[in-house]
């Protein structure tokens, strides 16, 4: 991991981004690369505190706060997958996770982001890409636009990135059956009424039946066909429901 100049990095720092500092935890075990990290966010005017295992991370992230948590995966003790699983879950907590990982296969990224992580970066890579994204991360859990992926069953869909994945497969879909989607997965275990799904897309506008018939194939098309068992269910003349 590289971080360029580090005194060059620091004099272009503006001072407004220095009033704005981050309170960064990093659970990292390699030596050089913490020692690096350090040295550039606290350059950048960033307060940053580290811890060498999982087990000693899962503490300090449930017992101090942080803006935002720098996380390896490869950890003694307790690895970055558990870890996001114990805070996001026993440990109710919501700080922003950046992955940072040597692991860069597809399953592994998936794997991370549904225990509980908010974004990835794979390793080796720039600091000034992971300042970027550990901002980034800090900004969206301070605004008022924050969204966090659905998941129903093995389908999972990032409303902020607008990916959507079933077993591991990443599926696409066009704006308006994402739309339907993203209703069912917000309404989820409910049924959705086919009104209501009418008026959230198109208003009071009237387009007929068929065509909100239309985008629902093309969403079966897409979410249910290609795999063994079906989530989306019709309940005949009243609305949809996904089933997991």
């Amino acid at each position: 991991m590289t971080g360029g100049n580090l005194h060059d990095l620091a004099d272009d720092s503006s001072i407004d981004e220095r009033a704005v500092g981050m309170r960064i935890l990093v659970i990292e075990d390699n030596q050089d690369l913490v020692d690096n990290v350090f040295d550039f966010m606290e350059s950048r005017g960033h307060t940053v505190d580290t811890a060498w295992d999982g087990i000693s991370g899962l503490h300090l992230a449930l017992t101090h706060t942080f803006d935002v948590i720098l996380l390896d995966l490869m950890l003694p003790g307790l690895d970055g997958f558990k870890l996001c699983q114990a805070l996001r879950g026993e440990g109710g907590k919501d700080t922003p996770i950046l992955m940072l990982t040597a692991l860069d296969s597809l399953d592994d990224k998936i794997r991370g982001l549904e225990f509980g992580a908010d974004d990835y970066v794979v390793k080796p890579c720039a600091l000034e890409e992971v300042e970027t994204r550990l901002r980034a991360l800090v900004r969206r859990a301070q605004g008022k636009t924050v969204n966090r992926s659905l998941q129903v069953g093995t389908l999972i869909f990032n409303p902020d990135t607008h990916t959507l994945f079933r077993e591991g497969k990443e599926l696409f879909l066009t704006p308006i059956p994402l739309k339907i989607l993203e209703l069912l997965m917000r309404g989820h275990p409910a049924m959705v009424k086919r009104e209501e799904i009418e008026y959230a897309i198109w208003g009071d506008q009237s387009l007929g039946s068929d065509t909100l018939r239309t985008h629902i194939h093309t969403l079966r098309e897409v979410v249910d066909k290609p795999f063994a068992r079906p989530l989306l269910r019709t309940i005949r003349g009243v609305g949809f429901q996904l089933v997991a």
